[in-house]
C-alpha cells in the first residue's frame, strides 16, 4: 500500500512472546474490507522474535511501540493513549479477525449511534483445531443485532459475551473508566467490560467476526487465577456498592459467577483452603445451592481426591458442552 488514508479506527494489539501467532493476527487486520485504520502493536518486553515478525511486514499503517514488560493492561493502555482515532478495536496477538470485522463494527456504530461499545460474536478454536461457539444464554437467536438489554444478566449465566478480540470501544469511554487495570493477572478485561456496562450501552451482533485461540487449558496455568489479592473481585464488589437497585440484581449474579469460577479453579489445583475462602465470598452474594454444597464437599476432601474428582467433572462438563454444539 503506497498511501496512508486518515484512519477511522485504531487497532491496539498487545504483544508478548507470540512470534508464531502474531503474523497471523496482523495479516487478519490487513485483510479487512475497510482499509482506513492504524494498527498499534505494543511490544510488552517480548524476549522472542515476535517484534521482528511485525517489523518484517511492510505496511505504513502499522506502528510498533516498545516498552518494558508491564503486563497486557499496561500494553493496551499505552496503545489507547497513542491512538489517533476515538474508535479503538482490540485484537490479541494470538487471535484473528474475519475480513468483515470492521465492516460489522461500523454497521453497529451507524445503526446504534447512542452506544459506545460495539461487539460481535466469536468462536473458540481449541489446540486440536476444533471450533466451538461460546454458550451465550439470554441472547436473541441468530441472526440478530441490537442493544443488549442487560449485560450482567447475560454474562452471569454464559461464556463471556464480550471477548478482548471482538470489541471496539470509544476512547473517551475507556478513559472515563480508567482504561484497563494494571497489575492484574486475570480478569482485567472482564472488570473493564463491567465498568463500561454500568455507564454505556452495548451494541452487539451474533455474527461471528473473531477467532479466539485457546492456547492451553486454564488448569495448566495456576497463575491465571492464583491471585490472593483478587483485585477484580474487590473492584466488582465496589461497583456493586455503587450500583442502583435495578443494576445490583444481575451484578450480584455476575459477582457470584466470578467467585464460583475462582472456587472451581482452586479445586482443580487441589488448593482446597483457598477454594473454601472463595466459597465464603460466593455465599455473600447468593444462596447456598446444591452446587455450592458440592464444591464445599470437594474442598474438604484430601487434595489428591479433590483433583481426581474435579478432573472427572471437567470431562463430563466438556462432553455436555460438545453435545450442545452438535
Amino acid at each position: 500500500m503506497n498511501t496512508v488514508q486518515k484512519p477511522t479506527v485504531t487497532v491496539v494489539m498487545p504483544l508478548y512472546n507470540k512470534e508464531v501467532e502474531v503474523g497471523r493476527a496482523v495479516e487478519s487486520v490487513l485483510r479487512q474490507s475497510i482499509p482506513d485504520f492504524e494498527l498499534i502493536v505494543v511490544n510488552d518486553g517480548s524476549t522472542d522474535k515476535g517484534p521482528e515478525v511485525v517489523h518484517s511486514i511492510d505496511d505504513p499503517r502499522i506502528k510498533i511501540i516498545d516498552q518494558k514488560n508491564a503486563g497486557v493492561s499496561a500494553a493496551r493502555n499505552r496503545g489507547i493513549l497513542n491512538a489517533k482515532t476515538d474508535l479503538i478495536a482490540f485484537l490479541d496477538a494470538d487471535d484473528e479477525w474475519k475480513p468483515f470485522f470492521f465492516e460489522t463494527i461500523f454497521y453497529l456504530k451507524k445503526t446504534f449511534p447512542t452506544c459506545k461499545i460495539f461487539a460481535t460474536n466469536y468462536v473458540y478454536r481449541e489446540v486440536n483445531w476444533i471450533q466451538r461457539l461460546p454458550i451465550i444464554r439470554g441472547m436473541p437467536s441468530h441472526p440478530w443485532a441490537g442493544v443488549l438489554s442487560d449485560y450482567f444478566e447475560i454474562a452471569s449465566k454464559s461464556d463471556p459475551p464480550l471477548c478482548s478480540s471482538s470489541v471496539a470501544i470509544s476512547k473517551e469511554s475507556l478513559e472515563s473508566v480508567g482504561m484497563f487495570p494494571v497489575g492484574v493477572n486475570s480478569g482485567e478485561d472482564l472488570l473493564t467490560w463491567a465498568k463500561l456496562a454500568l455507564k454505556y450501552k452495548i451494541a452487539y451482533t451474533t455474527k461471528v467476526c473473531a477467532v479466539f485461540y485457546v492456547p492451553t487449558s486454564v488448569f495448566d496455568r495456576p497463575g491465571r487465577f492464583n491471585d490472593t489479592s483478587d483485585v477484580v473481585g474487590w473492584n466488582l464488589i465496589n461497583l456493586f456498592s455503587e450500583a442502583t437497585s435495578s443494576e445490583s440484581k444481575n451484578l450480584r449474579k455476575y459477582i457470584t459467577l466470578w467467585y464460583k469460577n475462582r472456587t472451581v479453579t482452586f479445586l482443580n489445583f487441589g488448593e482446597n483452603r483457598k477454594a473454601l475462602e472463595e466459597l465464603q465470598l460466593m455465599a455473600r452474594f447468593s444462596k447456598k445451592t446444591g452446587k455450592w454444597y458440592l464444591y464445599a464437599f470437594l474442598a474438604n476432601l484430601p487434595r489428591g481426591i479433590t483433583r481426581f474428582l474435579t478432573k472427572m467433572l471437567r470431562k463430563i462438563t466438556r462432553l455436555r458442552r460438545d453435545e450442545m454444539q452438535v
